[in-house]
This record gives structure tokens, sequence and C-alpha cells, in this order.
């Protein structure tokens, strides 16, 4: 059988191959593999007035300092103003959800890339490299946080939505399922990470210590308190870094620019 990449040399094999009758023996090709093929994103979501364009900006800045592989950086937004023109903005769709209901479009197959993306919340700090996120367990179509209620019970499952990486489109049925029962799936589940966990199987997770929650796990839960009407710590830390974290997450109270530690400004640029 004719290939129309073969060399000369494989085309004189292929001929007396032919003549023997083993003409169904495909000549060897030096094939690319789907690592080097397979192209690499990097996603997040801004939608609405919470999270200004520098949380963007700064994330972009994070990442391009602490990935090294080959990625595209794409930020999906409802509003480009005061976004990095370095950066490639994507619009929502139209789509009667709000905040983090909006990452179950993530999984459909109507994203304007194809390959592997890697989404990021945008209140976490990455401080160290991050290539490890892209090729661990490269067989897993969907890789995500262990919940940080891990801290409080050793064996909790649920997933935390911060830091995903997926295969685009091999999640479209989900998606589906998400947008046609939206109703119900809005009143039954809390938030998209739960909605995940009951309909993504054949997930993993990632190493606990690669990511970790700031308030929980590298500071004391227990120094957080109300200060002037807001959740903070009580008095200004450091806190503990794990030799294999490369991510701080600042889920809830305190966000970034108001913890009052001198960790998260010396890192969030």
């Amino acid at each position: 059988m004719k290939s129309w990449n073969e060399s000369k040399e494989q085309r004189k094999e292929r001929k007396t191959l032919e003549k023997q009758g083993l003409s169904n023996i495909e000549p060897c090709h030096n094939e690319t593999s789907q690592e080097e093929t397979t192209k690499r994103y990097v996603v997040c979501l801004k939608w609405g007035t919470k999270y200004g364009p520098e949380y963007v900006n700064k994330l972009y800045n994070m990442v391009k300092r602490n990935l090294t592989i080959d990625y595209e950086f794409i930020c999906f937004t409802d509003n480009t103003r005061g976004i990095d023109n370095h950066i490639r903005t994507e619009m929502l769709p139209a789509m009667p959800v709000t905040g983090w209901w909006y990452k179950p479009w993530f999984l459909s197959n109507e994203l304007p890339i194809k390959g592997q993306a890697l989404f990021l919340d945008l209140d976490l700090i990455i401080f160290r490299n991050i290539d490890n996120f892209f090729s661990y367990k490269p067989e897993k179509n969907f890789v995500i946080i262990r919940d940080f209620n891990r801290q409080l019970r050793q064996n909790y499952d649920k997933m935390n939505s911060s830091v995903f990486r997926f295969e685009v489109g091999q999640y479209h049925q989900v998606y589906e399922l998400f947008k046609n029962n939206l109703t119900q799936v809005l009143r039954r589940f809390q938030g998209d990470q739960d909605f995940m966990y009951t309909n993504i199987k054949d997930h993993a997770f990632w190493p606990d210590e690669w990511i970790q929650s700031y308030k929980w796990e590298m500071r004391d839960r227990a120094d957080l308190a109300i200060v002037n009407g807001k959740r903070n710590f009580r008095s200004p830390g450091q806190p503990k870094i794990l030799p294999q974290t490369s991510v701080a997450v600042f889920h809830g109270e305190p966000n970034i620019p108001e913890c009052v530690d001198r960790w998260p400004q010396e890192n969030w640029y």
C-alpha cells in the first residue's frame, strides 16, 4: 500500500515486500508522538466585577514565569477592558448563569480550541514551576484538586475546581446534561465542582502537596477571625510552604490583596 510520505528507501522496501506477497505490511514511519502534536492551553474565566482585569494580567505573568513548555494563554470573559493586549481573549457565550457556573461550559466542544487545557482560577498565586501539571497522568482526560476539606477529613474525595486539566471536548455529554437540565442542576448543586464530581467518574486528583489552600493548609485556620467586617488573619504571619507546592489558592476570604500577610503581596505580580 503506497504512502505519500515514504522515502526512496521505504518505497524500494515496499516493492520488494509486494513481490513477496507481503504488500499488507505497512512501511515504518517516524511518527510524531501525541505529546508532541497536542496543543496546550492555559485558560481562565473572568465574569462580572468581582475580579478586575489585574487578576487576569497577574495570572498571565505568573504562568509566563513558571511554565516553560509551549502553550497559549486565553482568558474567556464578558468584558475585555483592562486586560493586557498580549493576552488572547475570547467572549463567553450568552448563558443564563453567573460566575463559577460558566465552568461546565469548558467541558463542551464549543470552545474555539482543540487539545489539552489547564484551567486556573483568578484567585490563586503560582510561585514555582508548573510544567508537571501537563505531564502528570497523561492517560487521564480530567485531573482536578481534591477539595481542601481534606484538611479536616483524611479520605475526603470531593472536588475543588480552582485548577483542573482537561482534554477539550471529551466531556461534551456532561455539558449537555448541565445545559439541558439547568434549573434542576442549579437547585440541586451548591456549585460547579459538585456537579462535576457527580458526573465525571474517570478523573484523577493532583497530589495534595502541589496545590494548597493558603488559609487552611499554608497558614493555620485557627488564626482566622472577623477583622473590620471581613474574615482575615488576626495578625500578619508566614505561610508553611512544602517543597512540592507551586500554587496557593485563596478561596473565600481573605482574598489576595486583602490578606494581612506580606507573602501574598510579594508573590502576586
